[in-house]
């Protein structure tokens, strides 16, 4: 059963509008007067051009005036505890909250990265342990955690790519990357920051990587290649292990995109693939937040070979104490401050320690059970078309396409996307990979039942129905949201995009 939605609509100002000057929810106390006796003046300590001239420009509000703009603001918002999230390529599970419950102890929240050493030796264990636990999952022998994100943890392994070949002097040769043509768009992204000018392979019949055209592709110049397995149509790459001779046998270097590590978490690890380089999508893979762009971390994990090039400083364990080591000769050096996302980092850790070995694999079960389950009852509505091998089991996640839909409705994926909103069903991915036209690619993760499954599929299939009976109502959508279809050349345009309050105000200036 499958009902329309209907979310909170507030006239909610930004909290700036809401601020009279004055009010006050929140007064810093005063400096016990030991303590200013032993330190003195703060602003003693404190270099003089940093000292504020003047009081941030920040809004003035009681208590209960901010409790209640966030939690009007909450109730506009669709989130992964309120409903099913089936967004394709971004794993979306459930947050278990005994994750954060562990990140907020004060005696962790509390603690400075600038601290000695000696009085965190708690917190450089959990993150040690956490490094030798994702070793362990990824088939890898030494992981960096710092990377805030699965695109910098691309970076990284880029950096990584070109600190080797410049260390074997082959740097000047090796000038290519090459990246499927199904392929998340940050591989691209990644490769051209890190210098390298991007070879595009594309995917067979079958929807996995063309093996010809790979040989055809790699040269002297080849640097190493990309790949994501399950690839983003969710096909597990079954020639991995010919794919990874080709590219060592060039001199290149096999780096994983762990978008998709959700699929195989026990089943099979890249590091018996054969990829030199592995990067985590910590915030998906192992249950923590994100979207909206954070939080996020992306742990890099690499070959024996390729471990002296990781960032510093490593957390490092002597058998007695934990230690930052910033004694690594061949470092790519810092892609973060300090050590990570720590809080994130925590939860990963709370997860992965409430599952264990056995529970990861069952949570990579499901996942993949989930999703051949919407394969075969969405194809069963008839609207929707399976582009490439229909008959190769889906791992994590599927993409269907909505191109008949289009042809014979005049209702496009982007549409379906929009409608699906009304019956209170967060939008699939749509219009990636781009092999595929009118893409929607759906993962529905382990976190969620069969019933919630069936409400997807009958929400699908109710899209399709109106499509077809009555097209303008999907056309129109979203009718039952707190905010309508917006003008998204404008949401994302430099000259358009407002981002913060004062680039508002100085708009408003200017049209004034």
């Amino acid at each position: 059963m499958v009902n329309l939605f209907k979310q909170a609509r507030w006239n909610e100002p930004v909290i700036f509008e809401l601020s009279r000057q004055g009010r006050r929810g929140f007064v810093v106390q005063e400096v016990e007067g030991a303590v200013k006796e032993s330190v003195g003046d703060v602003k003693t300590l404190l270099p003089e051009k940093m000292v504020r001239r003047s009081h941030a420009e920040l809004p003035e509000l009681s208590e209960v005036e901010v409790v209640r703009h966030f939690t009007r603001l909450s109730q506009m918002n669709y989130c992964v505890d309120l409903g099913l999230y089936p967004l394709g390529s971004c794993t979306m599970k459930y947050n278990p909250k005994i994750d954060d419950l562990l990140a907020h102890q004060p005696s962790l929240t509390q603690l400075h990265p600038y601290q000695d050493e000696k009085t965190i030796q708690g917190i450089l264990e959990i993150l040690y342990v956490l490094s030798r636990w994702l070793a362990e999952i990824t088939g890898t022998f030494e992981v960096s955690l710092q990377p805030a994100a699965g695109a910098q943890g691309e970076f990284l392994g880029a950096l990584i790519m070109r600190a080797f070949h410049n260390l074997n002097g082959t740097l000047s040769e090796r000038t290519q990357l090459i990246v499927p043509d199904s392929a998340h768009g940050t591989n691209p992204a990644s490769a051209t920051m890190a210098g390298f000018d991007v070879v595009i392979v594309p995917s067979d019949q079958k929807g996995c990587l063309n093996i010809d055209a790979l040989r055809n592709a790699v040269t002297e110049k080849t640097a190493g290649l990309m790949l994501t397995n399950p690839n983003t149509l969710g096909i597990f790459e079954e020639n991995i292990e010919e794919i990874a001779e080709i590219v060592h046998e060039a001199g290149g270097l096999l780096y994983y995109d762990g978008a998709n590590l959700n699929a195989i978490l026990g089943k099979v690890r890249p590091g018996d693939m054969g990829f030199d380089i592995v990067h985590i999508n910590i915030h998906k893979t192992f249950g923590t937040p994100h979207g909206g762009g954070g939080p996020g971390a992306g742990p890099v994990g690499v070959s024996q070979e390729l471990e002296r090039f990781l960032p510093i400083p490593r957390v490092v364990f002597d058998g007695t104490d934990y230690h930052l080591d910033y004694e690594k000769p061949h470092t790519i050096g810092k892609v973060k401050c300090f050590y990570g996302n720590v809080g994130v980092l925590l939860r990963a850790y709370a997860y992965i320690l409430s599952l264990g070995a056995e529970g990861l694999r069952t949570a990579a079960e499901i996942s993949v059970l989930n999703a051949n389950y919407l394969v075969k009852k969405i194809a069963e509505i008839g609207a929707y078309d399976l582009p490439y091998d229909t008959k190769s089991v889906r791992k994590h996640e599927c993409v269907f396409s909505a191109k008949r839909l289009r042809r014979e409705t005049g209702v496009t994926a982007l549409n379906v996307s929009k409608r699906l909103l009304d019956y209170g069903v967060h939008a699939p991915t749509a219009y990636f990979p781009m092999i595929v036209e009118e893409a929607l690619m759906i993962e529905p993760t382990e976190s969620f039942k069969k019933e919630e499954l069936d409400r997807f599929v009958e929400a699908m299939r109710r899209v399709a129905e109106e499509a077809k009976a009555t097209p303008e109502t999907v056309l129109k959508a979203p009718m039952n949201t707190a905010v309508a279809r917006l003008d998204e050349v404008k949401a994302s345009h430099p000259k358009t995009m407002v981002l913060s309050w004062k680039m508002h105000q100085k708009r408003k200036e200017a049209d004034h």
